[in-house]
């Protein structure tokens, strides 16, 4: 009787024991992988503030620019490129010569 009895003890502790030894590897593999990332994340932060940074000083550029557009389109230039206006008085022209 002791046989059979060891042998379901064994089996029972080599399950057990698989269980545990598993879920304690995925510990150690997930706690390792905490710390490589959160040793990046700073190098991380500063990259993406760097890119935030450049997108919002292009931005800035072109709105100025727009607004630059803008504004002289609104003041005009100081040519003047339509010509002189016509006058409101009839001119007198010469009778055709024939």
């Amino acid at each position: 009787m002791e046989r059979p009895l060891l042998t379901v003890l064994l089996l029972v502790g080599l399950v057990i024991g698989c269980a545990v030894g598993s879920a304690y590897a995925r510990a150690r593999r997930g706690w390792s992988d905490y710390q490589t990332v959160k040793k990046s994340v700073p190098g991380a932060r500063r990259g993406a503030w760097s890119l935030i940074r450049g997108v919002a000083v292009k931005a800035a550029v072109v709105g100025l620019l727009l607004f630059g557009a803008a504004a002289y389109a609104a003041v005009g230039s100081d040519e003047e490129t339509a010509g002189p206006a016509p006058s409101q008085s009839p001119t007198q022209s010469e009778p055709p010569h024939r």
